[in-house]
């Protein structure tokens, strides 16, 4: 008996000690495993892009080399990366989408596959009428959708706005690509929320009449239809102008170098912009390091970056355009909030297809 009281305080004093150990443990431990956790977590962002740009990569490498986080990239197709999102739900492993034209941004936000971000940074580089207005995805380049034409067959004086494209002078002479061109929806998106729904039905149904082919292929594919006479017009984005002019390509660049830009709506509500723009994925892993991409892709050295190699309107006001961009003169921008395209597009898209915008 005296045995067993021996064992039994024993054993008390043992599990008084292991309930005070355990104790002290469970309040002290999940911190120190967090810490621990934080410190031999991956610093990464897995970036999911339409970009495929030399430029871009060493954006990236200048990122990590200043904060330390490692970037991985998966480069597709917009719409692609879209779907890819929507298969791979909570399980992806993206941390940030990049596409190009608001109305994907849009479609992502919609379909809930991207968070909103809360970033003074962000806020400020980046002006308000080119990020959501739930901050939700964020513009991060500008390009302008302007008139191009044949230099020895239209004189600019004889040029004037979109609308005057619907012109019935202009018969046989309009390129522009299909109505599956997101580019396309969102112009026309501009211009439901600019003269009204039954105003944009009734320019898209004059383009149509105007056509000189059926639409097929890219921008690049209407400026050297132009060079090659199948028409005098065509609708596309400065962007794709600036690399047809700078390309390796010796005829792409010939055919460039044949045509000229022109602004339109320049005394009534702009040329219509659009954006190459970022959403922080819903299910993002890495947040707080997308977070910092994101802000590095808005600040000075990023925006000189984008403005200088690859031909795109910077969105940091302080940042100045190219030298070539600063060749084709100032314009004033279309005032409207970009969110509107995201908005109007599924308009848009019932508009085409009701006035045989093939």
């Amino acid at each position: 008996m005296k045995v067993f009281k021996s064992t039994t305080l024993l054993a008390m004093g043992l599990s008084a000690i292991m309930l005070f150990t355990g104790c002290s443990s469970t309040s002290e431990r999940p911190s120190e495993n967090n810490s621990k956790a934080d410190e031999t977590k991956p610093k990464v962002v897995n970036l999911y892009t339409d970009r495929h740009y030399d430029s871009d990569d060493k954006l990236y490498s200048a990122f990590t080399e200043e904060t330390g986080i490692k970037i991985n990239v998966v480069k597709g197709k917009s719409d692609e990366l879209i779907e890819r999102l929507k298969t791979e739900g909570a399980d992806t492993e993206a941390d940030l989408l990049i596409t190009a034209d608001v109305g994907r941004l849009h479609r992502a936000k919609v379909s809930s596959l991207l968070q909103p971000v809360d970033s003074q940074v962000l806020k400020t580089n980046i002006p308000e009428n080119l990020r959501d207005k739930e901050n939700y995805w964020f513009g991060l380049t500008k390009r302008a959708r302007v008139i191009v034409y044949a230099k020895d067959r239209v004189k600019p004086s004889e040029l004037s706005t979109y609308e005057d494209l619907a012109n019935p002078k202009w018969k046989g002479k309009i390129l522009v690509r299909g109505a599956d061109s997101v580019y396309n929806q969102s112009l026309l998106a501009s211009f439901i929320e600019t003269m009204g729904e039954e105003n944009a039905k009734k320019w898209a149904s004059g383009i149509v009449a105007n056509m000189a082919r059926a639409p097929k292929g890219g921008d690049r594919d209407q400026a050297k239809a132009i060079a090659a006479g199948e028409g005098d017009i065509a609708i596309m984005n400065t962007y794709y102008f600036g690399h047809m002019l700078n390309s390796s390509d010796p005829e792409e660049k010939k055919a460039a170098e044949k045509l000229a830009i022109f602004f339109p709506d320049q005394n009534g509500t702009g040329t219509h912009i659009n954006v190459s723009g970022a959403g922080v994925v819903k299910s993002a892993k890495n947040k707080e390091n997308t977070v910092k991409l994101l802000e590095f892709l808005a600040s000075e050295k990023a925006q000189k970056s984008f403005a200088e190699a690859n031909y795109e309107y910077p969105v940091l006001k302080s940042v100045d355009s190219s030298d070539l961009l600063k060749s084709w003169g100032s314009f004033k921008e279309q005032p409207i909030s970009l969110s509107k395209l995201g908005e109007l597009n599924e308009k848009a898209v019932k508009i085409l297809n009701e006035v045989g915008w093939k």
